[in-house]
């Protein structure tokens, strides 16, 4: 892990493409501005994590569970 030390409106790049920049610091919270191309996704950590476990869950689906979900949105 690369560790740095930034101040208020100071920026770290990530490749050509990402810009990272500390919009502001107070008590325990910092505050962040990311730019990025629209291709790339960014979510905070616990989010990402809540779309993988959806993934994950979603992959292992069999196909009558399928037939049903679809059955009851069509019997609405």
């Amino acid at each position: 892990m690369l560790v740095l030390t930034r101040k208020s409106g100071e920026a770290i790049r990530i490749g050509d493409d990402v810009r990272v920049v500390v919009v502001s610091v107070r008590d325990n919270q910092i505050k962040l501005g990311i730019e990025a191309p629209l291709d790339k996704s960014v979510h905070r950590e616990e989010i990402y994590l809540k779309i993988q476990q959806e993934n994950k869950s979603a992959a292992t689906l069999m196909p009558d569970d399928i037939a049903d979900a679809i059955g009851k949105v069509s019997d609405r």
